[in-house]
């Protein structure tokens, strides 16, 4: 499709705070489109091939009103020509958000529906209400938002990395990751929710590589889209050291929580690491002015 992957890069890493013996880099999954990027069009694009081979033109998706798969979405549907409608988690608000702002001037229809309505979206005909729409679960968490993440290695080589760590919210990334890995690497998620142990079952149903370990880090965060002064601190520190801006409700987190697991020795002596950038700054506009050096 439109997007170039040729622009994905792994990117060395050199802070003070990694290890002599512990080697690093970033997969910028950030660079491969200003709004379509990360792990958001890997997990979109196998579902938009499968309502393209359908001859369906509407496409309906899931998410709140700082998503940032709402506002790849829309931008990946006005890109394509595809009609799009986003079901947005709570009423209508006073105050637009900027995802709301930049999916709605995208062309996708918005429609809001209470918390309520919105928990219960598994159990709802959303194809009687809206006829003849392709339906793509929250965050593209579908068996081929899964196929499509495993894609994500596949245009770089990351053969040599003893680790490959990725933020986790749905797991569907995460899932994709450890069907593509080999079996002598690692696979870690670090869960962007608070108390999302039990995930693991969820993910589980979507791998088939058996022979890949993999785990997921709980409790890593404040929670999902909750911020602290440390976490700008990180991101800040890590952006002057490697140039690198990152978002602070996936991989800002995960880089913290990396840098404590560094600190605590958690990994051997020799590791090569390769930690997945997976997008999402479309996030940070949510934050005041002068709070992020970039």
């Amino acid at each position: 499709m439109f997007i170039d992957t040729g622009k994905l890069t792994i990117q060395p890493i050199h802070t003070t705070w990694l290890p002599k013996n512990i080697s690093a880099a970033m997969l910028r999954l950030d660079t491969i489109h200003p709004v379509i990027q990360g792990n958001k069009w890997f997990k979109l694009k196998e579902n938009i091939a499968a309502m393209q081979a359908a001859g369906q033109t509407l496409l309906l998706t899931f998410g709140g009103p700082y998503s940032n798969h709402i506002a790849a979405t829309a931008a990946a549907c006005q890109a394509l020509d595809i009609r799009s409608i986003g079901v947005i988690r709570g009423e209508a608000p006073n105050e637009w958000s900027n995802t709301l702002i930049q999916a709605k001037a995208a062309g996708m229809q918005l429609e809001f529906v209470s918390r309520r309505t919105y928990r219960e979206k598994e159990n709802i005909d959303w194809a009687a209400q809206f006829p003849g729409a392709y339906i793509v679960p929250e965050g593209g968490n579908n068996a081929l938002g899964v196929k499509g993440s495993e894609d994500i290695l596949l245009h770089s080589d990351s053969t040599a990395f003893t680790h490959i760590l990725a933020a986790v919210g749905t797991g569907t990334t995460l899932a994709g990751l450890v069907n593509a890995a080999q079996a002598n690497q690692c696979v870690w998620g670090y869960s962007a929710l608070k108390g999302s142990e039990g995930m693991e079952q969820a993910v589980a149903a979507y791998i088939h590589n058996h022979e890949t370990p993999w785990k997921i880090w709980h409790d890593v965060s404040e929670g999902y889209g909750k911020t602290s002064q440390a976490l700008f601190d990180q991101m800040n520190d890590f952006y002057w050291q490697t140039g690198i801006p990152t978002d602070i409700v996936y991989t800002g987190k995960l880089l913290l929580a990396w840098q404590r697991q560094l600190a605590a020795g958690v990994f051997p002596g020799g590791s090569n690491i390769l930690v997945v950038h997976t997008g999402g700054l479309q996030g940070n506009l949510s934050l005041p002015p002068n709070v992020l050096d970039f």
